[in-house]
């Protein structure tokens, strides 16, 4: 058969069922190699590799459209082999691996051959010539005629229906027919009329130029395809006279077309836009240039009557700038990312099969129920058992690092409660399900609620809450006398934990047992209490000891591939915000190198001003997405999903570098050089590899001598060497280390409960650390209170990259304290932490070169730990200002006009800056205007006094305390934040506002006796002063507590107001004369 093309290019894909009409005209010409450089992956957005001959990677010879290497493999191993925009199919280029269909067009044309289906079994009948779509030969026109056979067999997407308006001598693909084609497909019968099909365009009169390059016709039933692409696909066979039908164990032929949401990627980045981020690069550039003005203007204008003060406020100047860029540059190339959860459905979840998700395991850590209550801590593991996941892929563990047997006993209760509270949160899609917080919402509970039941079944689950929550409160009251010979258990034994610091290993399975099911019937998440044993004389090491613990429990227990840890207060506030990590971690393209994909901290009972900037907008908006784009954010502690593999300290995959380009115009001698030492090496490498071989051979010989004596003697040797490899990395427990080797997770079946139970114990005792690595390189790392960033700092320096997920409904979210005190404590432990890991080997100044972290990443890290010392030069800077206005001298000479331009500038490129960050990042002005009064309140306070904590704890070896941070309670909205609780943290910002206070009225005092002449040099100590103040306030208002009627800010300027009347009163005092008092004699001999 000959079809008619007019002279162009008709292609199509066979999977699709499509034709593709493709005109080459000036518009759609092939790019030159040249012009394509520097261009990006259409599909992933990564640049495009040079290959070996030293040119750009091309996938398709034909239109040139730009793919990488990675989504050109990945198209032709999972999609439809065809190029995405002129859809033409893909040939093997060398160096990727074969597909099906690759042996026989190894030396032919793609388009020639695109219809060639079968075209194996083509070749093996011998038919010596290979029939064509465009034109037959005269073997296959005799072969068409002369066949008996029912002809080849063609798979069509017709979603278990056949379109009724097409007949059945018609298809969308005419192809000859042949014998010895499987099952799956459907049977082209062949009449005379299909010998002259041929194609009809839809509009005949159009010129074919108007298409360009590219251009596609597509058939009218595509377009009702396309919609039903989220059905279940489904092929039907036909088997020509004898009838057939269909048989769903073909689905699981590989060879069969996927869905084409299936096959696409399952997260995307989305860069900032160029007109967001260029001008926000060029200010930051501009800011540099002015900064160099400014030190410039600074250093050669010393002010010669205050030499002190001017030469210390220059060295805090230099040391802000320091730190200003060392946080800004890490926002380079802000990022934002975009999941898609229909897709993973798509890959990971098909109809009517179990579901292929990857199991997670989960971390809840607590430790002090009194300062962490535990119906806090039950809402978090009642919305863990809630979340939208495969229940048999979630297992729960809540650490109880205080051996409380209130938390054990709040903890049954909670597995309790939550056979009913799981089915009603699933069955209505409720969100979120931490019941505390879903009962208090303010609002509208029924909309997109269609069941009648609803109203009747919400109402009965707030009662049975509220029952619970007595129950718990019950548990809580009773906790608070503890018997005199401790807490006994049901059965009269004595509880494990009643000395907190000596109790044996303790683990309990709530849920997950034989027979435990909710009220509907179905089973329920697994859920295990773990207290680690603890004994005297042994390092625990905090939290990052307790998170390890549970890291080897869990690998002996469930060994998901996969952890998740949340903070006791931290509860799941999108149900499928597992699904949204998975996105990342599940990708098959890019998901391997990925270690932990972190969500941003979102909190709850903050009051509206957050007053403290307890939200922490600023970090989570903008640094957070800055590092994104970079190597990946920094581990924050709660609120992050892991990948087990990195944990246990194994450095990311390897990354395919490109060929090293070799420069032709180097100067002979250089070339004679490297010519005369490539000989040395050639000849000092003949020798060495001499002796191997030597060695290799005498090896054999004796092999060859004791295979009678047996040579798995050998094989068994290097497996205990290998063995006693991995018992010193993690520790003697064969289980476990059996357990580190599975990458994707999963326990033996034929191992009983009891015994790993048993194993299970073993590896949470007090000993099992010891010789290991855990705490080093594996698992959780000690040495900070803040183990968060000095985990992810390791496995960044492993090459590892981690991904920062921002859906729409916040994954997490978690109560914070509002109190001043707490907060400041808070805050402390922070920059505690930072101070130790500044001041230990793991200091990202000099650990980690040569692994695989980035410039950028690293610089972020820098900051983390040496922002404390920016405590020194903030407090001495915000000294300055009184100690200016009582002296009467100033940091700054007389102002020209130059140096007005140039802070002038620097003041609006600050502002400019700010604003541009706030408008990427999505960030409030009230957000980012409290982050920067808490960092002169944190700076002057906690970050002070951590900085003299760290340095005893590191040189004098000083311990310091661990302090929880207490969350919050149920006495009112916001009753928390107005409470005054004395911590010596509050003297620093107490007396530089005391002292500003005090220079605001001295200099004030002073330029009203001096006249109108000081007002002039006045105005910069006065706003010098007044800068420090305002940033001070909410510091100012936390000191005067709750105001009923009187807010705050009167009371300040009422002082102030009250000082400068009262001076200005003295002054131009009306009793007085304007000459001064007027004496006159008295009379009185006062001499005698």
């Amino acid at each position: 058969m000959m079809m008619n093309t007019g002279g162009r290019l008709i292609a199509g894909s066979h999977n699709r069922n499509e034709f593709v009409l493709i005109n080459a005209d000036e518009i759609g010409r092939i790019k030159s190699v040249h012009e394509l450089s520097g261009q990006v992956c259409q599909i992933c957005g990564d640049e495009l590799e040079i290959t070996v001959d030293g040119e750009l990677f091309v996938a398709c010879n034909e239109c040139a459209f730009p793919v990488c290497r990675p989504c050109y493999e990945y198209e032709r191993r999972e999609g439809n082999q065809a190029c995405p925009q002129c859809k033409t199919r893909y040939k093997r280029i060398k160096g990727s691996p074969r597909v099906e269909g690759d042996e026989e067009e190894d030396d032919t044309d793609d388009i020639e051959h695109e219809f060639d289906y079968g075209i194996g079994a083509l070749g093996r009948q011998g038919s010596g010539t290979v029939p064509s779509v465009y034109g037959g030969s005269e073997n296959a026109s005799s072969s068409r005629q002369g066949s008996s056979s029912p002809g080849i067999e063609i798979p069509l997407l017709t979603y278990g229906e056949e379109d009724s308006q097409i007949s059945p001598n018609q298809h969308a693909l005419v192809v000859p027919p042949s014998n010895g084609f499987g099952n799956g497909v459907y049977p082209t019968p062949h009449t005379e009329s299909s010998a002259s099909l041929h194609p009809r365009p839809m509009v005949p009169e159009k010129d074919v130029t108007l298409y360009g390059y590219g251009s596609v016709s597509w058939k009218d039933r595509m377009e009702e395809w396309k919609k039903k692409q989220n059905e279940k696909l489904q092929v039907i066979k036909h088997e020509g006279d004898g009838g057939g039908g269909f048989h769903g164990d073909n689905l699981d032929d590989p060879n069969l077309p996927m869905m084409d949401e299936g096959r696409q990627p399952l997260s995307r980045k989305l860069p900032i836009s160029s007109s967001r981020i260029n001008p926000y690069r060029i200010l930051i550039i501009l800011r540099l240039a002015i900064l160099g003005l400014f030190f410039h203007y600074r250093i050669l204008h010393p002010v010669n009557d205050a030499i002190g003060l001017w030469l210390t406020s220059v060295i805090c100047e230099i040391w802000f700038a320091a730190s200003w860029i060392l946080d800004q540059f890490p926002k380079w190339c802000p990022i934002v990312r975009e999941t898609y959860l229909d897709r993973l459905s798509l890959r990971y979840e098909k109809e009517g099969k179990p579901s292929e998700l990857a199991p997670v395991d989960i971390f809840v850590s607590t430790v002090d129920p009194l300062k962490e209550p535990p119906l806090i801590t039950a809402n978090t593991v009642l919305s863990i058992l809630a979340v939208d996941y495969p229940v048999d892929k979630v297992t729960c563990y809540v650490s109880d690092d205080g051996a409380a047997m209130l938390t054990f006993e709040a903890l049954s209760e909670t597995s309790d409660f939550a056979r009913k509270w799981v089915p009603f949160c699933k069955k209505y899609s409720i969100e979120p399900r931490a019941p505390e917080w879903y009962f208090s919402l303010k609002m509208d509970y029924l909309k997109n609620k269609v069941h009648p039941a609803f109203v009747r079944e919400r109402r009965a689950m707030k009662r049975e809450y509220e029952e619970f929550k007595v129950r718990i409160n019950g548990l809580v009251a009773i906790a608070q006398k503890v018997p005199e010979d401790g807490w006994t258990m049901q059965d009269g034994t004595p509880w494990p934990g009643n000395n907190v610091r000596d109790h044996p290993g303790m683990i309990q399975v709530f849920l997950g047992n034989d027979g435990v099911k909710d009220v509907e019937g179905t089973v329920l998440p697994r859920l295990v209490y773990v207290s680690r044993e603890k004994r005297p004389g042994f390092d625990h090491h905090k939290k990052a000891g307790a998170m390890n613990a549970l890291m080897r429990v869990s690998a002996v227990i469930s060994n998901a591939p996969f952890l998740l840890n949340v903070d006791c207060d931290h509860y799941i506030n999108n149900s499928k915000a597992l699904r949204e990590a998975m996105c990342f971690l599940m990708d098959p393209t890019s998901g391997k190198k990925i270690c932990y994909v972190q969500f941003p901290q979102r909190f709850d009972g903050i009051d509206r001003h957050d007053r403290y900037s307890n939200r922490n907008v600023v970090f989570f908006d903008i640094n957070m997405k800055g590092l994104d784009g970079i190597q990946g954010p920094i581990y924050v502690g709660t609120g992050c999903v892991f990948r087990r593999h990195a944990l246990y300290g194994y450095d990311a995959p390897a990354k395919k570098k490109p060929p090293s380009k070799t420069c032709n115009c180097w100067p002979k001698l250089c070339f004679c050089c490297c010519c005369f030492r490539s000989k040395t090496d050639k000849k000092g490498k003949t020798k060495k590899e001499k002796k191997p071989k030597h060695r290799e051979a005498s090896k054999q010989i004796h092999a060859l001598e004791t295979i009678e004596e047996g040579v798995e003697e050998a094989n068994v040797d290097s497996r205990l060497a290998s063995q006693v490899k991995l018992e010193k990395k993690f520790g003697q427990s064969p289980v476990f280390v059996a357990s580190t080797l599975i990458e994707n997770g999963g326990i033996p079946k034929e191992i009983s409960h009891s015994s790993l139970l048993k194993e299970a114990i073993h590896v949470i005792s007090c000993g099992y650390e010891d010789k290991t690595e855990w705490g080093k390189e594996v698992g959780w790392i000690y040495g900070s209170v803040t183990e968060d960033i000095l985990t992810g700092f390791k496995m960044h320096c492993h090459g590892w990259r981690s991904v920062y997920c921002m859906p729409r409904l916040p994954a997490f979210k978690g109560s914070a304290p509002i109190n001043l005190s707490d907060r400041l404590h808070q805050v402390l432990r922070w920059a505690l932490g930072s101070v130790e890991i500044l001041l230990s080997k793991h200091c990202p100044l000099w650990y980690g070169y040569g692994g695989g972290l980035k410039w950028l990443e690293r610089f972020s890290y820098i900051n983390s730990v040496v922002y404390p010392l920016t405590s020194i030069p903030l407090i001495v800077y915000c000294t300055l200002p009184a100690i200016c206005l009582i002296t009467g001298k100033f940091i700054v000479p007389e102002i020209s006009n130059y140096a007005s331009i140039i802070f002038i500038a620097l003041f609006i490129s600050i502002a400019a800056t700010g604003c541009l960050e706030m408008q990427w990042g999505g960030v409030g002005i009230d957000d980012w205007w409290r982050n920067e009064q808490f960092w002169v309140i944190g700076g002057a306070s906690a970050h002070f006094f951590a900085l003299f904590q760290g340095l005893l704890k590191v040189l004098a070896g000083v311990e310091t305390s661990f302090t929880v941070t207490s969350k919050a309670g149920d006495d009112g909205a916001f009753s928390e934040l107005y409470l005054f609780k004395w911590t010596s943290l509050l003297i620093p910002p107490t007396t530089l506002l005391i002292m500003n206070i005090v220079g605001v009225v001295v200099g004030i005092s002073d330029a009203i006796n001096n006249g109108y002449d000081s007002w002039g040099p006045l105005f910069g100590r006065l706003f010098f002063a007044l800068w420090v103040i305002i940033h001070l306030y909410p510091f100012l208002k936390g000191l005067m507590g709750r105001q009923e009627r009187t807010p705050t800010i009167v009371v300040v300027w009422s002082i102030l107001l009250a000082s400068v009347l009262t001076l200005l009163w003295v002054r131009v005092n009306p009793f007085v004369s304007r000459d001064g008092p007027v004496l006159e004699v008295c009379g009185l001999d006062c001499d005698d």
